[in-house]
């Protein structure tokens, strides 16, 4: 419900202002919601997993004009607009990742979680990211090559408005992970015991340009596969997310397989908690899926929000994503 005490300015943002304030200056308060700068916006959702998008491709390049803690303060759900991150359209270049080569990018992506921390890239924002874009535009369904933190990332918007997501080659080492988990198979670390407060899970770590830390159970106790929409992830997700053997701290999935083309997953992000969805978790679900041999290369993941559809190419090994990226609103907020 909007809060009775909020007054709609002339260019549609949304401010809290106490009565007292405008029956005393009700002209300085006009002069000053005329001056002020705001943030055109819009949100979007994939699968439930919603993002605040900026358009700032005609800005300069380097970092976003928006702060961590100004995105927090949009992220929050009763003060804010909402989401689970604040998503920005950067000029080419804004991004840096090793190999870069500007000229290949038609624009860079730069973002915020909720609790105003700046990860590599994310999969549904990506997808979100190409959409809003192209609605920008006006353009035709196309291919996008986006640099992010990550490295460079293809998303193509498709007619029905799904966006499929070249991820790129997952990587398996554990210390590019980063990961502290031993190598256990192939120079991957594969079903490798994590202790977390006083349990034995195994674990395997994925990187699709963020780190990942896949379960698919305990290793005495889940025999029987985990049933994850009985799991507290409040209770257990912060203990994942900041375990000492991931050094830079970790989005976490909980898998339970129904079939080797259909899993269930719930994930807790770093730097965001429990979500929807997760693009690059369940791409790095059906990758700890097919190195621990429960998955085929072609698996739905089933979220909270929604399934994607994943593959893990064997002829190249680079991971597809497809799924629904939607504008939810638009409008203005003050900077």
């Amino acid at each position: 419900a909007r809060n009775p005490r909020a007054r709609a300015s002339p260019r549609g943002a949304t401010r809290v202002v106490a009565p007292r304030v405008l029956a005393r200056a009700p002209g300085v308060l006009r002069a000053a919601v005329a001056a002020r700068a705001t943030h055109k916006f819009a949100k979007y959702q994939g699968l439930g997993n919603d993002f605040v998008m900026i358009d700032e491709r005609d800005g300069p390049v380097g970092a976003p004009s928006i702060t961590g803690e100004q995105a927090a303060k949009m992220c929050d759900r009763n003060f804010g607009i909402g989401a689970d991150g604040v998503i920005v359209a950067m000029p080419k270049g804004s991004a840096e990742y090793p190999g870069r080569v500007v000229e290949e990018e038609d624009y860079a992506m730069r973002m915020f979680n909720s609790d105003g921390t700046e990860p590599e890239m994310c999969g549904n924002g990506i997808r979100c990211l190409a959409n809003f874009v192209a609605a920008i535009d006006d353009a035709d369904p196309r291919a996008y090559k986006v640099g992010t933190l990550a490295g460079l990332i293809q998303p193509e918007c498709k007619p029905d408005g799904q966006v499929a997501v070249d991820m790129g080659v997952p990587t398996l080492t554990p210390a590019d992970v980063p990961t502290k988990l031993a190598a256990t198979e192939d120079g991957a670390a594969v079903k490798s015991q994590m202790t977390v407060d006083g349990a034995t899970w195994l674990a395997t770590a994925v990187s699709m340009g963020n780190p990942h830390c896949v379960t698919f159970g305990r290793e005495k106790g889940d025999e029987k596969g985990l049933a994850v929409d009985d799991m507290d992830l409040a209770a257990i997700g912060p203990s994942f997310e900041s375990h000492e053997t991931f050094p830079a701290r970790t989005n976490t999935e909980f898998v339970e397989v129904v079939r080797r083309d259909y899993v269930k997953m719930r994930v807790w992000e770093r730097g965001a908690g429990a979500t929807l969805a997760c693009g690059t978790g369940a791409c790095a679900t059906v990758v700890a899926g097919v190195l621990e041999g429960r998955t085929d290369r072609k698996c739905t993941v089933e979220l909270p929000g929604g399934p994607l559809e994943i593959e893990w190419r064997e002829s190249d090994s680079r991971v597809i994503m497809t799924g629904p990226a939607e504008l939810v609103f638009y409008g203005e907020i003050d900077a």
